[in-house]
């Protein structure tokens, strides 16, 4: 399956879904903000006890591979709702934040460490 996220058909998807259940109430931007945290949490959780090794190769485990695919579909799906709540494009706002990295992060002066931008540059 070729890994193409057609967002504006996700974005359907869910209104569709949250409207027949009449869920639209309860998906305000503060709500799925905090459900897109709980999803993340529960992510995190799957991975909370492995070592670096081990979650290197963590999509060996086929249970362990299933559960992660699950979390990351809600994380993305939270993530797709709240963009549409908030009226933003996340095809836009994705390119706009890799250019404002790319200055942020300059790989001449980052290259092989993992400050924050912040311990790089002190005016």
């Amino acid at each position: 399956m070729t890994d193409i996220i057609d967002i504006n058909h996700l974005k359907k998807l869910q209104q569709e879904f949250s409207t027949i259940r009449d869920w639209d109430k309860f998906h305000t931007p503060k709500n799925i903000a905090m459900a897109l945290t709980c999803e993340s949490a529960e992510l995190l959780e799957l991975f909370q006890w492995l070592t670096e090794d081990e979650s290197r190769t963590a999509f060996q485990d086929a249970a362990l591979k299933e559960k992660t695919s699950h979390e990351l579909a809600d994380i993305m799906l939270y993530l797709i709702r709240l963009a549409d709540l908030m009226q933003i494009n996340l095809n836009e706002a994705i390119h706009n934040k890799m250019a404002l990295n790319n200055k942020k992060y300059p790989a001449d002066v980052v290259k092989g460490s993992a400050k924050k931008y912040d311990e790089y540059f002190t005016d």
